[in-house]
């Protein structure tokens, strides 16, 4: 069967790593036609816009793409085109898998972690009000009339909306696929001890759900301390299913468990459409060198390939992946075991 796919080669390392995923995809044998499109800096540079025109109706029409990382100002500048993509497409469930893998220097070697991430609501809507603004002068006087809590003038103002539509899919996501894939069990991350009506809205969403399934474990987690409970005993947690912002920091912390963000792949997805990208960024300062790891857009690679019904390519490009990590001959120089203890 041939497929079309969405190919986003993505600013600063992006081409490099995105080219050496594409060639392993091609050694399975799937047969794929790639549509290659720029969107970023380098849209910006080639075309003096950040998405290359056509791009959208590509990922609509194609409904799968893989991409490489793209450059996000920090505190200006233009909002997160990655952000951008996945509201736009409304790919709700970011997958981001935490696994170890023999052969990578890591803090732990017992690490096998799921993460379902809320994907479009959060800190991450992006309703944000700027000091001093009138509109946020405004926001501020409502708050200190009507409520308890006294805003000072100077403040900023972010709005975390968490709905119970948004929370009900992603749950309902995470469970699904603990079932179809004989994970042992769900946890829900949350701050629902401070934060009672949005986070309190997500728990109560995450128990209402888990009574459908009750074939998979539930349990829930005070997200600071799941951050020290996964450093001391990450082999206790199978999925961890997150409200946005929790999302992206724990999936770090899991990343850093298994030897970095060079080796996370990640996955945006709803029912129907899939977006497959690493979790790091676009590090242009070692662009065009040739020396990064391209392993997290590889694994990416093979979640986009498991979508695709290719199970059983997806799994042979991993076992390869694995077993080149584990021998350490031709890695890229941050799986140097001995390079790194040279340089100690």
């Amino acid at each position: 069967m041939s497929y079309t796919v969405t190919l986003i080669p993505g600013d600063g390392i992006g081409p490099e790593v995105v080219k050496s995923a594409q060639r392993c995809v091609e050694a399975t044998g799937v047969d794929i036609v790639w549509e290659i499109f720029d969107v970023g800096e380098i849209a910006l540079r080639k075309y003096g816009k950040l998405f290359q025109e056509g791009v959208f109706e590509s990922i609509e029409k194609n409904k799968v793409a893989l991409k490489g990382p793209i450059i996000t100002p920090v505190g200006k500048g233009y909002r997160s085109l990655n952000v951008t993509l996945r509201q736009r497409f409304d790919l709700y469930t970011c997958l981001r898998p935490a696994k170890s893998y023999e052969g990578i220097p890591s803090a732990r070697q017992d690490v096998d972690i799921i993460l379902f991430r809320e994907n479009t609501e959060d800190l991450y809507k992006g309703v944000e009000f700027e000091v001093n603004a009138s509109e946020t002068k405004e926001i501020i006087e409502f708050l200190n009339t009507h409520t308890d809590n006294e805003i000072r003038e100077d403040s900023a103002i972010s709005i975390k909306p968490i709905s119970l539509f948004g929370s009900k899919r992603v749950i309902k996501f995470a469970f699904e696929y603990a079932r179809k894939n004989k994970r042992k069990s769900v946890s829900c991350v949350h701050k629902a001890n401070i934060m009672k009506y949005t986070d309190g809205l997500f728990l109560k969403t995450f128990y209402e759900i888990a009574e459908d399934y009750p074939d998979v474990e539930a349990s829930d987690y005070i997200v600071d301390n799941l951050s020290m409970q996964l450093i001391r005993n990450p082999q206790k947690f199978d999925c961890l299913v997150l409200p946005n912002l929790y999302g992206d920091i724990i999936s770090d912390l899991c990343a850093g468990l298994i030897g970095g963000l060079g080796v996370a792949p990640g996955a945006n997805l709803s029912e129907d459409m899939g977006l497959f990208e690493p979790v790091h960024g676009a590090a242009p300062k070692y662009a065009g060198k040739n020396k990064v790891n391209p392993m997290a857009t590889i694994l990416s690679a093979c979640l986009m390939l498991r979508f695709l019904g290719e199970d059983k390519c997806a799994q042979i490009l991993e076992e390869a992946v694995s077993l080149i990590v584990k021998e350490g001959k031709y890695v890229t120089y941050d799986l140097k075991t001995h390079l790194r203890r040279s340089h100690c």
